[in-house]
């Protein structure tokens, strides 16, 4: 499989019909505050644990086995992404990522390779990676160049899901003030072409050179949401709710939203963890009605990202309603505490006692990383362990 070779500026432009509006699909009806999780995973070898070029075989041999979900390439052929069908607690969710591993930990072994989570892999190089030969991929590395294997890093998806379009805004803009937890409690970046970032979500940061990536506009009204998509398409700029790579988008055709700034964890339980704990806050936001957001949300949204990133459970929280700071570590454990109720009856509570029990320790998975890479003093030795927690033997 060969590298898609660069393409000068008029072939990297959208080919669009003469009139470039494109409706958007109306909101499917979906169950409220259902769940649906999506990893992307590292398929690595296993004599120096670089990315390794498998994920045709990989999908090939998964296919074998009937499964839930789906698995399913990703950009690069370094990449895979599982998937959960609709699920409708945390436990739901473990319950369907564990056969998906078990299948995807035997047949790694038959192909002598590995599958690792992490938001990147600790010293692969860009340059050696392969854009996976699909259509769109084609596309995207047509158009963004270098920045398509500069896309070689590895995110949870949370999908929630909302009883009509409306609500899906309101839920969005509602769990905004929320990003900065989801990063800091998933962080498992650090690393990045062997060195050490100082960020706990370095993986963001390439996120950031995405023209259409960021925060959704503010809006509460789907009606408005449609002329606003409108008005892009019109443009040429966009053409389905694929070309936006916000932090949380509108997933009309399955009736949630979805929250796409998650590192892919380490564990499969600590991703069916921070599920639960999305589910949780989207059932206090529907039962209390706790704030009603507005744009000032968004004056410190980007300052509040970037701590999260930067910094992780010891980053700085700025509530953008008052303006008070305090530790994000704090606020998590605060939010945490009022939403005992919803997450009890969302079934969540172990899980998100898991959380809080890390959170106290000032503990993720980045600094899991960091602590591994200072007693080893060899990245791929961090990956190797990192495998190895994967398949739940670390």
């Amino acid at each position: 499989m060969s590298s898609i070779p660069a393409a000068g500026p008029m072939s990297a432009l959208p080919k669009l019909p003469q009139d470039r509006t494109v409706q958007l699909e109306p909101f499917n009806r979906s169950e409220a505050l259902s769940l649906g999780v999506e990893l992307e995973l590292q398929l690595v070898n296993t004599h120096d644990y670089d990315l390794a070029p498998y994920a045709e075989d990989m999908l090939r041999l998964m296919a074998q086995t009937p499964l839930p979900g789906s698995v399913v390439p990703e950009m690069t052929s370094s990449m895979i992404e599982i998937s959960t069908d609709i699920c409708h607690s945390a436990q739901d969710v473990i319950d369907q990522l564990s056969p998906i591993r078990e299948a995807l930990i035997r047949n790694a072994d038959k192909l002598n390779i590995a599958v690792v989570g992490g938001g990147t892999h600790a010293f692969q190089q860009w340059h050696e990676r392969r854009i996976y030969d699909k259509p769109r991929f084609r596309e995207l590395s047509e158009l963004y160049g270098y920045l398509s294997k500069q896309f070689t890093i590895f995110g949870q998806h949370v999908h929630i899901g909302c009883p009509d379009a409306d609500a899906a805004l309101l839920m969005l803009h509602r769990m905004s003030r929320y990003i900065p937890h989801f990063i800091a409690l998933s962080a498992s970046s650090p690393f990045v072409q062997g060195q050490d970032t100082q960020f706990d979500s370095a993986r963001l940061n390439s996120v950031f050179a995405f023209p259409l990536s960021g925060r959704a506009p503010f809006t509460l009204s789907w009606k408005e949401f449609e002329a606003y998509f409108a008005k892009m398409t019109r443009t040429g700029v966009v053409r389905s709710m694929k070309d936006f790579y916000w932090d949380i988008r509108p997933k009309p055709e399955f009736g949630t939203i979805e929250i796409r700034v998650f590192d892919t964890p380490l564990t499969v339980e600590r991703a069916a963890a921070l599920a639960g704990y999305v589910q949780s806050l989207g059932a206090w936001f529907l039962q209390e009605q706790p704030f009603m957001p507005t744009e000032d949300d968004y004056l410190v949204y980007t300052y509040n990202r970037f701590q999260a990133c930067r910094f992780g459970l010891d980053a700085a929280y700025v509530d953008p309603a008052t303006g008070e700071h305090m530790p994000l570590r704090e606020h998590i454990l605060m939010t945490m505490t009022r939403i005992e109720l919803q997450s009890e009856a969302m079934n969540a509570s172990t899980a998100i006692a898991q959380l809080r029990t890390d959170v106290e320790a000032s503990q993720n998975d980045a600094r899991w990383l960091r602590e591994r890479q200072g007693k080893e003093r060899m990245l791929a030795e961090v990956v190797r362990q990192a495998a190895l927690r994967f398949r739940g033997a670390a």
